[in-house]
């Protein structure tokens, strides 16, 4: 895949954004939700690939899963996109919303179904010390001592979720430090895996979809992650059977859940977060904060961008 499909990734997720950021904190998750999935698709269209989804929110029949995206011409890539993570905290004006994509070669992603996910992810520093069948205690002492840190200084990202009481207290007792967050398991993983960022481990379950992303972005930043299906009842576990998984129970590495080494990812911050700083709008145009890696050479890029929306389509 051409290095410069990196940065027409980013004119997807800087869309979404913009478009989604209109509506911050009116209540209205629908409206949100559509004018991400429109502007994305929208700018996706004339980009020269033979794109096929893979996983998507399925919200829209233009970017469901299975279907074709893209010009038609150029290389064969599947595509996994949120173009809005964290719709209804965008609504309600609260933190963490991004618009994120990833692109592999065919193949390249875990074809999850709409399941929850229990997930550990680290950065390149705790790189093979988790073990996602270890109690919460048992990896933050692994994590602490790989990154050299005391115990206390190590933060723990978790969705404050009541499905996580337990996990909450158990975190409590290593004495480490804990980061809540109200959506956005994507930004909390992405950012357990830089250096910069204030988490250094996110603990916890959320949507499948969500982790297939946050292990595109990890395998270009070199770091580490677990997850494993969890299943609120039987008839859950027939959809991972017709993926072709026989086992409901496996523990799926990074390299289960994104395969190769070409794998390109893009993030826009909508509303500011862990990871991303929102839309930040000023006469006739507004800045926007992106983020676009390549697994293939770890090149992270950092986009602030200002946009002038005399001068800009409008999708």
């Amino acid at each position: 895949m051409d290095r410069n499909l990196a940065l027409e990734l980013v004119r997807v997720t800087e869309a979404a954004a913009l478009y989604a950021s209109r509506h911050m904190g009116r209540g209205n998750e629908e409206l949100v939700n559509r004018s991400a999935i429109e502007a994305m698709a929208n700018v996706f269209s004339p980009i020269s690939v033979k794109g096929k989804i893979v996983i998507s929110p399925d919200s829209d029949e233009r970017i469901k899963r299975g279907c074709e995206i893209g010009t038609g011409a150029g290389v064969n890539v599947d595509i996994a996109l949120d173009p809005l993570e964290g719709k209804t905290t965008c609504a309600n004006g609260g933190q963490n919303a991004i618009s994120a994509i990833a692109i592999g070669e065919p193949g390249a992603f875990l074809e999850v179904p709409p399941l929850y996910m229990e997930k550990i992810a680290v950065g390149p520093e705790a790189k093979g010390v988790i073990d996602i069948t270890q109690s919460p205690q048992v990896n933050i002492k692994r994590i602490a001592r790989a990154m050299e840190k005391y115990i206390e200084d190590v933060t723990v990202c978790v969705l404050d979720r009541e499905r996580h009481r337990g996990l909450i207290s158990s975190i409590r007792e290593t004495g480490a430090r804990i980061k809540l967050i109200q959506d956005g398991d994507i930004s909390g993983a992405v950012a357990a895996g830089m250096k910069e960022r204030p988490i250094d481990v996110l603990m916890g379950v959320g949507g499948a979809m969500h982790g297939i992303l946050a292990a595109a972005a990890l395998k270009c930043l070199g770091g580490d992650m677990q997850a494993r299906f969890v299943f609120l009842n039987e008839s859950e576990k027939e959809l991972v059977h017709r993926i072709g998984e026989d086992d409901p129970d496996r523990i799926f590495y990074l390299n289960d859940l994104v395969r190769g080494a070409n794998i390109m990812f893009s993030a826009t911050g909508v509303t500011d977060g862990e990871l991303l700083t929102g839309v930040r709008y000023f006469p006739g145009g507004a800045f926007t904060t992106s983020i676009v890696m390549r697994s293939k050479t770890h090149t992270i890029r950092y986009i602030t961008a200002e946009h002038h929306f005399d001068f800009k389509p409008m999708y």
